[in-house]
């Protein structure tokens, strides 16, 4: 079998099991959210915490539940971190410096899950699995709330109600997280991902000496770290090391498991407003861009000259011999196209165009699917921008929903897309400026530029996978990146709710001749062009100076 045909056949056999479980997981998650009683586990955890799950918030109640939640989570992981040298389980590893104990803390609680560390010569195993595991938890489970509280916003009126931050969060985390990362973490296991708190083994007598690999509960961690769209890995090489991810199989199981909750939200948001064509629509349009950059990757690695090319089947350099250029391609897209950043292969190993297509890929936004919430969230937030240009092109005051998309709410909307990319050429820019980041550059000329760029695009977006060949464990970098995770997560999750709050307490408008169909192919060929255009606008300079330049050069 060809390495072509191959990949083709692990990406339909991917499509046909997202296609399965659509439906069944969309309608759960929809019940999880609509729901009125409450679980007894959910009822202790309430007491706990001293929280009233029935009482209904407003956006900026919503808001603050939010930032006081992330806010304590980053404090318990930053202080859990310093303070590991003296934790037992520490495996003998010394605390974590202050700026790389921030960049962490902040990193796991966006759910960006920037490593700028090697995992299994830094962290014990309380610090992964008490706080970073629980933090690939928590941080999806807030991410869902956020986007569930924008699905209300279209579908309540007047009130202003947009749930309870708390029910919502802990829902998340109980009946939807949990149960999938069990399963996930059993077939994991099975498929040879380790699962242990075992100490460090020194593994046989090399010529510079022996090896030393450490155990621990990887395939628990390794199954949530997908779900949630979380990425960091238990070990420096990600999903490219064999105790994560051991065989085919397994790899594409991961590329599934990383892309079945945001897939599957569009189903929950169709029940949620009460029509599935409008759930339908939104996944069309995120299929239609995650199908397209799939097939883009997959010509620009298989697009090889040169007998080297020709007899590895592709440009392999970088990439596992175990999952070829074919599987590496999927995971290369499905996790810069979500906010995952796990990774089976180095990105800058690839050719100028594929690393391009990467950068790409969170630079939309993170959409097609996006993370988990964070993608509806903002393929929403795009289908409001679109409905607005539709409107521009007809003279009509624009409406999505049943609700009418004004000045107020454009510009929420407005703010929402500009955001990120100011935080990442500002500070790209800045890095690039300064002498002392550009020490951190392995490479110089437009792939060292890509470097830099790739980091901060990563940090801003909150997808946290690394180009490789950048030392970003400096003073500089940690605290940058942070600031940029920080900015990026939460400032955008202010403009999210605002709008939400905007239009839970609008009267419904009724649809009328002139309504423009958000539910038809027209629309979702209008909104795949909107995201292009408006990011392409946003970011071609940058791409000019760096994967374009070295994939037009080469």
């Amino acid at each position: 079998m060809s390495p072509v045909l191959a990949g083709v056949l692990q990406l339909l056999a991917l499509i046909a099991a997202l296609a399965l479980v659509h439906r069944p997981l969309g309608d759960h998650m929809a019940r999880v959210y609509s729901s009125d009683r409450h679980l007894r586990v959910e009822k202790w955890i309430y007491k706990g915490i001293g929280a009233d799950p029935d009482t209904g918030m407003r956006w900026p109640a919503y808001l603050r539940g939010v930032l006081a939640f992330s806010a304590a989570g980053v404090l318990f992981l930053y202080l859990l971190q310093r303070l590991q040298g003296v934790l037992p389980g520490s495996l003998g590893f010394s605390s974590i410096d202050p700026d790389q104990a921030f960049n962490t803390a902040v990193s796991f609680v966006t759910n960006t899950n920037w490593q700028s560390y090697s995992g299994e010569q830094a962290m014990g195993h309380v610090v992964q699995t008490a706080g970073l595991a629980v933090q690939n938890f928590v941080s999806a489970a807030v991410g869902i709330a956020v986007a569930v509280a924008l699905v209300r916003g279209f579908a309540r009126s007047r009130d202003g109600d947009l749930g309870n931050f708390w029910a919502d969060l802990v829902r998340g985390v109980v009946r939807i997280l949990i149960p999938l990362s069990v399963v996930a973490a059993i077939v994991l296991v099975a498929c040879g991902v380790i699962q242990n708190f075992s100490g460090i083994h020194e593994v046989g007598q090399f010529s510079g000496g022996s090896q030393q690999w450490n155990g621990g509960a990887v395939a628990s961690q390794e199954a949530i770290k997908e779900l949630g769209t979380n990425g960091g890995g238990y070990f420096n090489a990600n999903s490219a090391h064999p105790f994560e991810n051991p065989t085919p199989f397994s790899n594409l199981f991961e590329i599934f498991l990383l892309l079945v909750i945001p897939f599957s939200l569009t189903r929950t948001f169709g029940r949620m407003v009460g029509s599935l064509r409008q759930g339908y629509a939104i996944l069309a349009t995120m299929a239609t861009i995650w199908v397209g950059f799939v097939a883009l990757m997959m010509w620009t690695e298989f697009a090889h000259h040169g007998p080297a090319f020709d007899l590895a089947g592709g440009a392999l350099e970088g990439k596992e011999t175990r999952f070829g250029v074919g599987a590496s391609s999927i995971f290369a897209v499905s996790t810069t196209l979500t906010s995952t950043g796990a990774v089976d292969s180095f990105h800058s190993s690839f050719t100028g165009l594929g690393g391009g297509i990467t950068l790409l890929g969170m630079q939309l936004g993170e959409i097609a699917p996006g993370g988990t919430g964070s993608g509806l969230y903002g393929m929403l937030i795009m289908a409001v921008i679109a409905v607005f240009i539709a409107g521009l092109m007809v003279g009509r005051t624009p409406e999505y929903l049943g609700k009418k998309i004004g000045t107020r709410e454009i510009k929420f909307a407005a703010l929402y897309i500009l955001i990120t990319p100011a935080l990442v050429l500002v500070l790209t820019a800045a890095a690039m400026a300064l002498p002392t980041p550009g020490h951190s550059m392995t490479n110089t000329g437009a792939h060292g530029f890509s470097e830099i760029l790739y980091a901060y695009t990563s940090a801003a977006n909150n997808n946290g996978s690394a180009f490789a060949g950048l030392n970003a464990d400096t003073q500089w970098f940690n605290t940058t990146l942070g600031v940029a995770m920080l900015l990026g997560r939460f400032l955008p999750m202010v403009f999210v709710l605002a709008l939400a709050g905007s239009l839970a307490g609008q009267k419904p408008v009724p649809e009328t001749a002139g309504t423009l169909r958000t539910d038809k192919p027209l629309f979702t060929g209008l909104l795949v062009g909107a995201i292009l255009v408006i990011t392409g606008l946003t970011y071609f300079p940058a791409l000019a100076l760096g994967p374009l330049a070295e994939g037009l050069a080469s």
